[in-house]
This record gives structure tokens, sequence and C-alpha cells, in this order.
């Protein structure tokens, strides 16, 4: 029992003094990057301080992925509630996860399922959202992001996809970039399929609501 306390007390304080690290630096790079390169890929990976990316792409990525980024602590039991409705009456289970949670898995743990992926996921989270300010959690999110290609970050894909830099992306642009982000490797921006364009416009929809309904205030420091 002691030697049990003593791993769990290990994996704790380590795993905080982890989250600490990257609340002040950023992440070297991802087990997926890792896994990416092992598989035979160049990887792209240029860090972007959040001051040097559009915030059409900060709009875009909430839009896309998670509305209530600014009005969770990281785990969506809303969201989560509704997903599980919607299955209970015929739909299909849609995901839940996130941004926050996202973060969590691609900055410090692996991709697949599992109760032991998903539980530290679930830590991590709360971690993050506890030493992190919201717009630390984007900053990383979109600097660590997959588009494919070995491509990771906003900057790399800003100029892989578009051949100009991330501070410089259009509302559309943004929005076809956020599109492709469940499955970067499915999906391209580079040329959009029709899946892809539609998606970017129902996305580039709701970044108006977004901005309207300020859900994207607690990164953009709306004045």
């Amino acid at each position: 029992m002691a030697a049990l306390a003593v791993c769990g007390a290990v994996l704790v304080g380590g795993s905080v003094l982890w989250a600490g690290l990257y609340a002040i630096a950023a992440p070297p790079g991802t087990l997926l990057m890792f896994q990416r390169k092992l598989s035979g890929d160049v990887i792209n990976h240029p860090w972007t301080p959040l001051e040097e990316i559009s915030p059409h792409l900060v709009t875009a990525v909430i839009a896309a992925e998670d509305t209530r980024f600014c009005l969770h602590n990281g785990i969506d039991f809303e969201a989560i509630d509704k997903a599980l409705a919607e299955a209970e009456n015929g739909r299909r289970l849609r995901g839940a996860s996130t941004i926050s949670q996202q973060t969590a898995k691609n900055a410090f743990l692996w991709n697949g399922g599992g109760w032991v992926r998903k539980g530290g996921e679930a830590w991590m989270t709360v971690l993050i959202e506890n030493l992190w300010p919201k717009r630390r959690i984007m900053e990383v999110y979109l600097n660590i992001a997959e588009w494919g290609d070995g491509h990771f970050g906003a900057e790399a894909a800003a100029q892989a996809r578009f051949h100009k830099s991330a501070k410089d992306l259009t509302p559309y642009e943004a929005a076809l970039l956020s599109s492709v982000l469940p499955n970067p490797h499915k999906w391209r921006v580079d040329p959009p399929g029709p899946y892809v364009r539609s998606r970017s416009y129902t996305i580039r929809s709701r970044m108006d609501q977004v901005r309207r309904d300020g859900l994207d205030a607690c990164v953009l420091r709306q004045q």
C-alpha cells in the first residue's frame, strides 16, 4: 500500500509540474508528432504566439469545435447530456470533447480509447483549466493541432495551405482550416471537396454568432 501511495503521489506531482511547465513554455512536441515521424512524415511545427494568429481562426475553431469554450470548466457536462439524449432518440452518438480536453490529450497523452487514456485526459483537463488561462489553452491548442501531411499548428497549416502567415488568415480561410480538424487526413483544404466546402460555410455562419454573443471573449479580450 505504501508503494502504491508513493507511485500515486509521484504521478500526481509529476503531472502538476508538467502542466505548470507548459503554462509558460512551448511544448516541444507531442506523442502524435512522434508517431507521425515514425511513419515517415516530415514534421513541420513552428510555434506561434496567439497574438500572431488571426483572431478569425480562434473564432472559427470555437464555432466548429466547442461553442461553450468560454463557459465551461474543461468538461462540458451540458454537451455530454445533450449528446446522450440525442443518442437515446435514435441519432448517432456524437462526440462532446471540448477544446480543453483535446488540448490535454494532444499535449500530454496519446490518441485512442481506453479508460486509462480517458482518465488521464480528464485529470489533465482539470489541471490545465486550473493552471492555465483560457487564452493559454487556446494558444497551445492552435499550436499542436494536426492539419495533415506532417503540419502541426496554425502557422504550419496556413503556410502549407494558403502560402501566408497565420496572422493573415481571412474568415473564410479560417473556416476552411477549422472544417477539417476532426480528420485532417480524410478531409482536405487544398482543394476542399463538397463536404468540406459545405461545412466551412456552416462554420463561417456560426462564427458571426460566436462573435455576436461574445463566445470567444475569454480569448480575444473584447473591449
